[in-house]
């Protein structure tokens, strides 16, 4: 009895040691990145969120608690997301995508969602030891379930013989990006379409379609944007950020002042004077800015630095990987990712439009650092599958 108790664990420690030996050096080089970046996000959202939330909710570690709470949480679904077989999400992703459409629709119905600054984007979570107002947003979900839906759904059209589903599709993303956009959230409608069209470009679509979707997408965005007077001031504002008399115009110049103030080497953590009000979602889509003034030219290039390669290594695993439904899952994560990074990064230096998308792994948002961890973690399960392969 002893003996076979032994060989069990025995068989058991050689399935666990399998499973980390299987991982490369770039795989934990990319865990380690992820995870000095989120510890960093955590002190800064701590770092820059003292005021507002002793003014808010009487309590300085309000945003540190809760965005503690759901990195520990996405650690963990990372981690138990990289030893899992990619494969199962490929019977998972039509009731994962289900799920968060129906989260996406609950946002907009009366009563489920508050409204902030005009947009119902996220619903409450009630009763959570030791936090209050703690909530989820949908968009978030769908961007992650809509990437691993088509990813299956276009492998299965493939397998079976079938002509490639555009209509399919052209729906599917008309719903989910028509819905995010009602909320309002032009950003994420934006997201949710980008790494959507990557993983239909990339699953074999016809490049006239793919460029005539692509021109629709843009038209449609811009139309969108002009139609509400504060989206059409962003426009104005990006277009000549320093002579408006708007709310837009005044973020952007406060974003430019922080980033000036900062010099090659800032003026060091926690000494940040932006922060003290001036500059309006300072925990949020506008952490950059005080990460360019605290930490300076040397911390910014240090953090976009981060962000690159751990986009390189996505785009990487996902060359490497053999089978159609990993690629085009590990394609779609990685742009997500990529887009999300570009898009804020752009805001805060004047290059692109401000949208208000938050700075991966950094910005305080809950859903939005839980899912990419757990993105992360995918894409290290794809890695160790190319890994096996290899042998």
């Amino acid at each position: 009895m002893k003996r076979y108790n032994k060989s069990k664990k025995s068989r058991k420690s050689s399935r666990i040691a399998n499973r980390i030996v299987n991982f490369s050096p770039g795989d934990y080089v990319l865990a380690g990145v992820v995870l000095v970046l989120t510890i960093f996000g955590v002190v800064m959202v701590y770092n820059t969120g003292l005021v507002v939330a002793f003014e808010q909710f009487g309590d300085k570690y309000w945003f540190f608690k809760n965005q503690s709470l759901w990195a520990v949480l996405g650690i963990i679904g990372g981690f138990i997301v990289s030893n899992l077989n990619h494969e199962v999400w490929k019977r998972l992703g039509v009731w994962l995508f289900v799920i968060s459409v129906i989260m996406l629709l609950l946002v907009l119905i009366p009563g489920f969602s508050p409204q902030v600054y005009g947009a119902k984007q996220r619903l409450v979570i009630p009763g959570v030891p030791f936090l209050d107002r703690l909530s989820i947003q949908p968009s978030e979900l769908v961007k992650l379930s809509l990437i691993i839906y088509l990813s299956a759904l276009f492998v299965k059209e493939k397998a079976e013989k079938k002509a490639f589903p555009y209509m399919q599709f052209l729906v599917v993303l008309g719903v989910v990006a028509g819905l995010t956009a009602v909320e309002p959230d032009l950003g994420n409608a934006i997201l949710i379409t980008s790494s959507a069209l990557v993983v239909f470009f990339a699953a074999g679509a016809n490049v006239f379609v793919f460029m005539g979707i692509l021109a629709v997408g843009l038209v449609s965005a811009l139309l969108y944007a002009l139609s509400s007077e504060y989206r059409r001031q962003r426009i104005l504002t990006f277009l000549n950020p320093l002579s408006g008399t708007s709310s837009v115009s005044y973020h952007i110049t406060q974003i430019f002042i922080a980033l000036g103030s900062g010099g090659f080497l800032g003026l060091g953590l926690g000494n940040s004077r932006q922060k003290y009000q001036y500059i309006p979602e300072v925990t949020t889509d506008s952490i950059f800015a005080i990460i360019g003034e605290e930490l300076g030219f040397v911390g910014a290039v240090l953090v976009i630095a981060a962000l690159v390669f751990i986009i390189w290594r996505g785009f990487k695993i996902a060359s490497e990987c053999k089978d159609e439904f990993g690629r085009l899952l590990a394609l779609g994560v990685t742009a997500n990712i990529g887009f999300q990074a570009i898009v804020n990064l752009g805001g805060m230096v004047g290059i692109m439009p401000f949208t208000g998308v938050p700075l991966p792994f950094i910005s305080y948002g809950g859903t939005s650092l839980t899912l990419l961890l757990i993105s992360v973690g995918i894409l290290l399960s794809i890695s160790r599958s190319n890994n096996l392969n290899k042998r």
